[in-house]
């Protein structure tokens, strides 16, 4: 089994994104890349922690591409807004790759294309991967829960 571990704004928005097919043993909703040891989502959202909000997917090598996920990423995100995804701002909206293994370092390819394409820099970061705390039980799957993809409705929850 492998991870792929993914920051892109709101982990709730960019989660209705990756579909689950054969293969994706599970994706999970997170934060990662800061200083602060098991945040809540409330000390993420003040923008001190340093995290961001991600999607931890676990999947089989076997049965699904690593390749596919850079690519699937880079679909529907600003990758040349700064710490930014659609109305949502602040550090824990970055975009980021966080790569697992050599192999995983592909997103590096992917990112460099889109920027030759679109001739624009990137805001986008691929880095090792950190720890990764899961997000409470009501941050999990809620865009399948409430067909509603937006950090809004869990800032209320943790208020």
């Amino acid at each position: 089994m492998e991870q792929a571990t993914l920051g892109a704004g709101c982990s709730w928005r960019m989660k209705s994104f990756f579909p689950e097919p054969p293969g994706v043993l599970d994706a999970v909703s997170g934060h990662a890349g800061g200083r602060t040891h098991n945040p809540t989502y409330k000390t993420v959202c003040s923008d001190r922690t340093g995290h961001t909000e991600v999607v931890q997917v676990t999947f089989d090598r076997a049965k699904v591409c690593y390749d596919g996920f850079p690519n699937a990423f880079f679909q529907d995100l600003g990758p040349t807004q700064l710490n930014r995804q659609r109305p949502d701002f602040g550090i824990q909206y970055r975009s980021t790759i966080f790569f697992h293994s050599p192999e995983q370092e592909y997103a590096t390819d992917v990112k460099k294309a889109l920027a030759d394409r679109i001739n624009k820099l990137l805001a986008t970061t691929i880095e090792p991967a950190p720890a990764v705390w899961r997000a409470k039980e009501y941050c999990q799957r809620h865009f399948e829960k409430n067909r509603v993809a937006t950090c809004h409705l869990c800032r209320a929850e943790e208020s």
